[in-house]
Protein backbone atom coordinates (compact mmCIF):
# COMPACT_ATOMS: atom_id res chain seq x y z
CA UNK A 1 0.00 0.00 0.00
CA UNK A 2 1.38 3.38 -1.01
CA UNK A 3 1.97 5.78 1.87
CA UNK A 4 1.97 9.52 1.17
CA UNK A 5 4.27 11.36 3.58
CA UNK A 6 4.16 14.85 2.05
CA UNK A 7 0.92 16.58 1.08
CA UNK A 8 -0.26 16.66 -2.49
CA UNK A 9 -0.90 20.19 -3.73
CA UNK A 10 -4.40 20.57 -5.17
CA UNK A 11 -4.74 23.71 -7.26
CA UNK A 12 -8.44 24.21 -7.04
CA UNK A 13 -11.62 26.21 -7.14
CA UNK A 14 -15.02 25.16 -5.81
CA UNK A 15 -16.44 23.92 -9.10
CA UNK A 16 -17.69 20.44 -10.04
CA UNK A 17 -14.37 19.66 -11.73
CA UNK A 18 -12.34 20.82 -8.74
CA UNK A 19 -14.48 18.82 -6.35
CA UNK A 20 -13.84 15.59 -8.22
CA UNK A 21 -10.30 15.66 -6.88
CA UNK A 22 -11.06 16.85 -3.36
CA UNK A 23 -13.58 14.00 -3.04
CA UNK A 24 -11.04 11.41 -4.14
CA UNK A 25 -8.32 12.78 -1.85
CA UNK A 26 -10.75 12.74 1.08
CA UNK A 27 -11.82 9.19 0.26
CA UNK A 28 -8.19 8.11 0.04
CA UNK A 29 -7.36 9.80 3.32
CA UNK A 30 -3.99 11.05 2.04
CA UNK A 31 -2.53 14.42 3.06
CA UNK A 32 -3.19 17.29 0.71
CA UNK A 33 -3.29 21.05 0.77
CA UNK A 34 -5.53 23.39 -1.18
CA UNK A 35 -4.10 26.12 -3.37
CA UNK A 36 -7.05 28.29 -4.31
CA UNK A 37 -7.13 29.49 -7.93
CA UNK A 38 -9.67 32.32 -8.07
CA UNK A 39 -11.04 31.84 -11.56
CA UNK A 40 -13.15 35.02 -11.33
CA UNK A 41 -10.01 37.11 -10.82
CA UNK A 42 -7.99 35.43 -13.54
CA UNK A 43 -5.62 33.43 -11.32
CA UNK A 44 -5.79 30.65 -13.92
CA UNK A 45 -3.77 32.81 -16.31
CA UNK A 46 -0.86 33.39 -13.94
CA UNK A 47 2.46 31.88 -15.12
CA UNK A 48 2.86 29.76 -12.00
CA UNK A 49 -0.50 28.07 -12.62
CA UNK A 50 0.05 27.72 -16.36
CA UNK A 51 3.26 25.84 -15.56
CA UNK A 52 1.02 23.17 -14.01
CA UNK A 53 -2.02 23.47 -16.27
CA UNK A 54 -1.22 24.87 -19.75
CA UNK A 55 -4.93 24.77 -20.65
CA UNK A 56 -5.58 27.39 -17.91
CA UNK A 57 -8.25 25.25 -16.28
CA UNK A 58 -8.57 23.90 -12.77
CA UNK A 59 -7.89 21.45 -11.24
CA UNK A 60 -4.22 20.53 -11.29
CA UNK A 61 -2.09 18.69 -8.77
CA UNK A 62 1.56 18.65 -7.83
CA UNK A 63 2.55 15.38 -6.19
CA UNK A 64 5.95 15.74 -4.47
CA UNK A 65 6.20 11.95 -4.28
CA UNK A 66 5.53 10.98 -7.87
CA UNK A 67 6.94 8.05 -9.85
CA UNK A 68 10.40 7.04 -8.62
CA UNK A 69 9.95 9.49 -5.76
CA UNK A 70 10.28 12.50 -8.04
CA UNK A 71 7.66 15.30 -8.17
CA UNK A 72 5.03 15.18 -10.90
CA UNK A 73 2.30 17.61 -11.91
CA UNK A 74 -0.93 16.47 -13.55
CA UNK A 75 -3.67 18.56 -15.15
CA UNK A 76 -7.14 17.62 -16.46
CA UNK A 77 -9.50 16.16 -13.87
CA UNK A 78 -9.88 12.76 -15.52
CA UNK A 79 -6.12 12.27 -15.79
CA UNK A 80 -5.73 13.27 -12.12
CA UNK A 81 -8.39 10.79 -11.01
CA UNK A 82 -6.74 7.99 -12.96
CA UNK A 83 -3.25 8.87 -11.71
CA UNK A 84 -4.30 8.91 -8.07
CA UNK A 85 -6.39 5.78 -8.50
CA UNK A 86 -3.42 3.91 -9.95
CA UNK A 87 -0.96 5.27 -7.39
CA UNK A 88 -2.98 4.33 -4.34
CA UNK A 89 -4.70 1.27 -5.79
CA UNK A 90 -8.19 2.31 -4.73
CA UNK A 91 -11.41 3.25 -6.53
CA UNK A 92 -9.81 2.36 -9.90
CA UNK A 93 -9.59 -1.41 -10.40
CA UNK A 94 -6.55 -3.22 -11.76
CA UNK A 95 -8.64 -5.90 -13.50
CA UNK A 96 -8.91 -4.81 -17.12
CA UNK A 97 -12.62 -5.54 -17.58
CA UNK A 98 -13.49 -3.69 -14.40
CA UNK A 99 -11.21 -0.81 -15.35
CA UNK A 100 -12.88 -0.50 -18.77
CA UNK A 101 -16.23 -0.15 -17.01
CA UNK A 102 -14.86 2.73 -14.95
CA UNK A 103 -13.09 4.34 -17.93
CA UNK A 104 -16.26 4.31 -20.04
CA UNK A 105 -18.27 6.22 -17.47
CA UNK A 106 -15.41 8.52 -16.56
CA UNK A 107 -15.05 9.50 -20.23
CA UNK A 108 -18.83 9.79 -20.56
CA UNK A 109 -18.73 12.41 -17.82
CA UNK A 110 -15.66 14.21 -19.20
CA UNK A 111 -16.87 14.24 -22.81
CA UNK A 112 -20.60 14.74 -22.35
CA UNK A 113 -22.17 15.08 -18.93
CA UNK A 114 -19.85 17.85 -17.77
CA UNK A 115 -19.57 19.93 -20.97
CA UNK A 116 -23.27 19.75 -21.83
CA UNK A 117 -24.37 20.64 -18.29
CA UNK A 118 -21.81 23.43 -18.33
CA UNK A 119 -23.43 24.84 -21.48
CA UNK A 120 -26.80 24.48 -19.78
CA UNK A 121 -25.48 26.58 -16.87
CA UNK A 122 -24.08 29.18 -19.26
CA UNK A 123 -27.25 29.84 -21.20
CA UNK A 124 -29.86 29.06 -18.53
CA UNK A 125 -28.20 30.73 -15.53
CA UNK A 126 -25.78 33.32 -16.89
CA UNK A 127 -27.51 34.43 -20.09
CA UNK A 128 -31.22 33.70 -19.61
CA UNK A 129 -33.45 34.85 -22.43
CA UNK A 130 -30.57 35.83 -24.71
CA UNK A 131 -30.53 32.61 -26.74
CA UNK A 132 -33.79 30.62 -26.38
CA UNK A 133 -32.69 28.03 -28.94
CA UNK A 134 -29.45 27.36 -27.04
CA UNK A 135 -31.26 27.20 -23.70
CA UNK A 136 -33.66 24.58 -25.01
CA UNK A 137 -30.98 22.66 -26.85
CA UNK A 138 -28.78 22.25 -23.76
CA UNK A 139 -31.67 21.64 -21.38
CA UNK A 140 -32.90 18.88 -23.70
CA UNK A 141 -29.42 17.35 -23.93
CA UNK A 142 -29.07 17.55 -20.15
CA UNK A 143 -32.35 15.68 -19.80
CA UNK A 144 -31.15 13.02 -22.24
CA UNK A 145 -27.90 12.54 -20.33
CA UNK A 146 -29.69 12.23 -16.99
CA UNK A 147 -31.82 9.58 -18.67
CA UNK A 148 -28.69 7.66 -19.70
CA UNK A 149 -27.42 7.81 -16.12
CA UNK A 150 -30.80 6.80 -14.70
CA UNK A 151 -30.99 3.72 -16.91
CA UNK A 152 -27.46 2.75 -15.99
CA UNK A 153 -28.30 2.92 -12.28
CA UNK A 154 -31.47 0.85 -12.60
CA UNK A 155 -29.78 -2.37 -11.48
CA UNK A 156 -26.64 -1.22 -9.65
CA UNK A 157 -25.68 1.07 -6.79
CA UNK A 158 -22.83 2.80 -8.61
CA UNK A 159 -22.18 3.52 -12.28
CA UNK A 160 -19.38 0.97 -12.77
CA UNK A 161 -20.71 -1.58 -10.27
CA UNK A 162 -18.38 -0.82 -7.37
CA UNK A 163 -17.87 2.70 -6.07
CA UNK A 164 -15.18 4.35 -8.18
CA UNK A 165 -13.62 7.51 -9.55
CA UNK A 166 -16.41 7.53 -12.14
CA UNK A 167 -19.00 8.24 -9.44
CA UNK A 168 -16.75 10.94 -7.99
CA UNK A 169 -16.49 12.56 -11.42
CA UNK A 170 -20.26 12.70 -11.83
CA UNK A 171 -21.52 13.75 -8.39
CA UNK A 172 -20.49 17.42 -8.50
CA UNK A 173 -22.27 18.00 -11.78
CA UNK A 174 -25.35 15.95 -10.85
CA UNK A 175 -25.69 17.92 -7.62
CA UNK A 176 -26.70 20.93 -9.72
CA UNK A 177 -29.86 19.35 -11.10
CA UNK A 178 -32.10 22.21 -9.89
CA UNK A 179 -30.19 24.96 -11.67
CA UNK A 180 -30.11 22.72 -14.75
CA UNK A 181 -33.95 22.78 -14.68
CA UNK A 182 -34.14 19.03 -14.11
CA UNK A 183 -36.81 17.25 -12.04
CA UNK A 184 -35.47 14.25 -10.13
CA UNK A 185 -38.93 12.71 -10.23
CA UNK A 186 -38.02 11.90 -13.85
CA UNK A 187 -34.86 10.10 -12.70
CA UNK A 188 -35.62 8.05 -9.55
CA UNK A 189 -32.46 5.94 -9.84
CA UNK A 190 -30.31 9.06 -10.02
CA UNK A 191 -32.12 10.41 -6.96
CA UNK A 192 -31.31 7.26 -4.99
CA UNK A 193 -27.70 7.33 -6.18
CA UNK A 194 -27.37 10.95 -5.04
CA UNK A 195 -28.61 9.91 -1.59
CA UNK A 196 -26.03 7.10 -1.45
CA UNK A 197 -23.26 9.39 -2.58
CA UNK A 198 -24.13 12.25 -0.25
CA UNK A 199 -24.25 9.85 2.70
CA UNK A 200 -20.53 9.10 2.31
CA UNK A 201 -18.37 11.15 4.72
CA UNK A 202 -15.60 11.43 2.14
CA UNK A 203 -18.00 12.88 -0.40
CA UNK A 204 -19.35 15.30 2.19
CA UNK A 205 -15.87 16.52 3.06
CA UNK A 206 -14.81 16.68 -0.58
CA UNK A 207 -17.85 18.72 -1.60
CA UNK A 208 -17.23 21.11 1.30
CA UNK A 209 -13.50 21.53 0.62
CA UNK A 210 -12.44 25.12 0.18
CA UNK A 211 -15.77 26.57 1.24
CA UNK A 212 -14.06 28.50 4.05
CA UNK A 213 -11.34 29.78 1.71
CA UNK A 214 -13.22 30.66 -1.45
CA UNK A 215 -14.66 34.11 -1.86
CA UNK A 216 -18.20 34.19 -3.19
CA UNK A 217 -18.23 34.05 -6.97
CA UNK A 218 -21.65 35.04 -8.31
CA UNK A 219 -21.27 34.96 -12.06
CA UNK A 220 -24.88 36.00 -12.56
CA UNK A 221 -24.13 39.32 -10.86
CA UNK A 222 -20.36 39.79 -11.30
CA UNK A 223 -19.85 41.29 -14.74
CA UNK A 224 -16.07 41.50 -14.37
CA UNK A 225 -15.80 37.81 -13.48
CA UNK A 226 -18.04 36.86 -16.41
CA UNK A 227 -15.80 38.86 -18.72
CA UNK A 228 -12.72 37.01 -17.47
CA UNK A 229 -14.33 33.58 -17.81
CA UNK A 230 -16.41 34.00 -20.95
CA UNK A 231 -14.30 36.39 -23.08
CA UNK A 232 -10.89 34.83 -22.68
CA UNK A 233 -9.65 35.56 -26.19
CA UNK A 234 -10.23 39.28 -25.71
CA UNK A 235 -8.74 39.23 -22.22
CA UNK A 236 -5.66 37.28 -23.23
CA UNK A 237 -5.03 39.36 -26.33
CA UNK A 238 -4.95 36.42 -28.72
Amino acid sequence: MTVQTRPIELHFWTTPNGRKISILLEELGVPYELHMVHIGRGDQFKPEFLALSPNNRIPAILDPEGPDGKPISVFESGAILQYLGRKFGRFYPEDERARVEVDQWLHWQIGGFGPMLGQNHHFTVYAPGKAPYAEKRYQDETHRLYGVLDRRLADRDFVAGSYSIADMAIIGWASGWKRQTMDLADFPNVAQWLERMNARPGVQRGLAAGADLAETLDLAADEAARDILFNQRANRGS
